[in-house]
This record gives structure tokens, sequence and C-alpha cells, in this order.
């Protein structure tokens, strides 16, 4: 039996902004076990009369000693988004549980080919694949297949271009939904049969596939990927949504 997780007091280290309503927080969490790229954390804000909130965000990185990264996306309206975005300073606590998941993760080990489908902020736990792969120099074939509504709300948007260039095996695509950048061949539209097909691996590959974003998305790409013969059990999911 794995030993229960318990909240570590986590410090802000860094702020990098990422799009118009996104940051990515870099954290100092010592005594921090490791995780796994896919895993998640549980932040915890207390507040001065004792009120508690509690969210779960995916971990934007590969493990680096007890620095962890998250990237956050601003939830109007939401209790602890918006804290963490624009007051939480460097240096200030927070608590933090985890790593939480064992099956939407990928280690290095792994030499089958790998397809990442990302809708939104969904691309957050992809990313830190992708960055696994690369800290690890692994070469198992990777394709990040990434839906977004417009080039300004794209999460790591120079980077992935880079790693596209530079990280030898790893093939990036992307899909508009409400505006597409100059030059782009084609019309914004949701995510679909061709992109999946076109965009993929065929499936007597045997990819491990991983599919991260709103719930509508997940079930529509998932749905795709098993109509295409991929089997069940290789398409992993990972869906997020309004917290209530």
């Amino acid at each position: 039996m794995s030993a229960p997780l318990t909240w570590r007091v986590a410090r802000l280290v860094e702020r990098r902004g990422e799009t118009p309503t996104a940051r990515t927080l870099v954290i100092d969490v010592p005594g921090w076990p490791g995780h796994l790229p896919g895993q998640h954390v549980d932040v915890r804000l207390t507040a001065s009369d004792g009120y508690q909130a509690a969210r779960s965000y995916s971990l934007a990185g590969p493990a680096d000693g007890d620095r962890i990264a998250l990237t956050v996306q601003r939830v109007p309206d939401g209790e602890v988004s918006p804290y963490l975005i624009d007051v939480w300073a460097p240096g200030d606590p927070v608590e933090v549980r985890g790593p939480v998941g064992g099956w939407f993760v990928w280690r290095p080990t792994e030499t089958a080919p790998v397809l990442l489908v990302a809708g939104g902020s969904g691309v957050v736990p992809l990313t830190a694949m992708v960055r696994a792969r690369r800290a690890a120099d692994s070469r198992a074939p990777f394709r990040l297949v990434y839906s977004v509504r417009t080039p300004t709300d794209m999460f790591y948007a120079e980077e992935l271009r880079r790693r596209a260039r530079d990280d030898q095996g790893l093939d990036v695509a992307y899909v508009y939904t409400r505006a597409a950048p100059d030059g782009w061949r084609g019309e914004p539209h949701r995510i679909g049969l061709a992109d999946v097909n076109t965009h993929g691996w065929p499936p007597d590959l045997e990819p491990l596939c991983y599919v991260c974003g709103p719930t509508g998305f997940v079930e529509t790409v998932a749905d795709l990927l098993v109509g295409l013969g991929h089997q069940p059990r290789r398409v992993r999911t990972e869906r997020f949504g309004p917290t209530g």
C-alpha cells in the first residue's frame, strides 16, 4: 500500500506569462518526492478566517529536485486561480499535495509511438511528456495535435515551435477553432476525423494515445481514435471542467 499523500508548504519562485490569462508558476516544494509526466497536484489556500479552497493542476514539466511547475489559467470568479496568478508573490506560502495519478502518465522507458491530443489548457500535462522525452533523450516518436481557439490562446507557443524544429522524432500540428494565424491553410474548425487521421499514428503501430482537454473534446477525440481502430486500453484520457 502506498503512503498517504501529505500537504507540503510550497513557495513561489518564478512567474512567467504564457497567454493574457495564463501564467507558469515555478514552485519550491521542500521534500518533493518526484513525479511522472501526466500527474497532477492539489493546491490549497487557507484564508485568515480558516476558510480553505483547493484545486487540482497538472504538472507542467518532468521532475526537477524540489522544483515543480504549474501552468494556471485564470478562471473568472474563481477562488484559487486569480490568487495564484495575480496575488501570490515570491516567497509566499501555499500548500501542495501530490503527485496524484498513475494511469495518465508517460514513462521515459516506453518505446512505443506516442500520440498527444490537447484541447486548450489540456496541453499542460502533454507538454510535460514532451519535455520529459527530451530530458531523457528518448527516441520514442511523438506526435502532438493541439487544438486551440486562437493563436493568442496557445500555451508554450515559442517552445513548441522550437521543439518541433529541434527535437528529432517530434511532430506538432495545430487546429484552430475560432481564428487562425495569417497564412494558415484552411478554415477554423473543431477537431475532427481528418485531423486525427492525418496527424496521428496508424492504429497498427499500437501507439500510446493521451487526450486531455474539456470533457466534450476528450470524448469526441477518444471516440474518433477508437473508431479508427486504436485499442481502447491504449487511449488514456484526462478531462477538466467547471468545479461546480
